[in-house]
């Protein structure tokens, strides 16, 4: 859902959680060969997030409806992400891509290189390779993939200036993180705290 400042209002963002049989129930029978990972942005027109939002909130507010109409309706919107090339893992936590992800997590700032992740995990650099390639990206693009991700989270969710979020998530220059983020998600860093009129 895509998420904008309020004018003299606090910041607020809705988000929805699906149990992983649901997601089994629309993703699991065929994985694409390049799977999608992290932040996945998909263009909505205007209102349809809102619509999304209040199918899901009327289903789970209606007693009427017998639980397994209840169930369907609610697959509708992992349905709609779907159709629009959106992939969701089940079992996201297993991945190695995962593993990966979480270990450069815990120091985003720490310049990372992909001897020492193979280390942590007791292999060497080429059978982590192989082992990320199931993922369909590679080291450097983990890398920096996890970076941009947590400072578009740092953007939304907090005031710290750009130039610290850019240092905070690892970038050498603030310049770098804003090409970077421009190119991972088609908007500038500084245009994500602009409050609309």
């Amino acid at each position: 859902m895509e998420n904008r400042p309020v004018l003299g209002d606090d910041y607020r963002a809705t988000g929805v959680c699906f149990p992983r049989h649901m997601i089994e129930a629309v993703f699991s029978n065929k994985t694409p060969k390049s799977e999608s990972t992290g932040i996945q942005i998909v263009p909505a027109s205007t209102g349809q997030s809102f619509q999304i939002l209040n199918a899901i909130q009327a289903t789970l507010d209606d007693t009427e409806i017998p639980e397994p109409i209840r169930q369907h309706r609610l697959l509708e919107p992992l349905i709609w992400l779907k159709h629009k090339g959106v992939h969701l893992s089940p079992n996201e936590e297993e991945k190695p891509l995962s593993k990966v992800r979480r270990l450069i997590e815990t120091d985003l700032s720490h310049p990372w290189r992909s001897s020492e992740v193979a280390e942590h995990f007791a292999i060497s650099e080429a059978t982590m390779r192989r082992w990320l390639t199931k993922s369909g990206q590679g080291f450097s693009k983990i890398l920096q993939n996890t970076r941009l991700e947590h400072g578009l989270s740092l953007l939304q969710s907090t005031d710290m200036p750009i130039s610290e979020i850019a240092f905070d998530c690892g970038f050498k220059a603030p310049s770098h993180f804003s090409n970077s983020f421009k190119k991972r998600f088609g908007i500038k860093p500084s245009e994500i705290r602009k409050v609309e009129n």
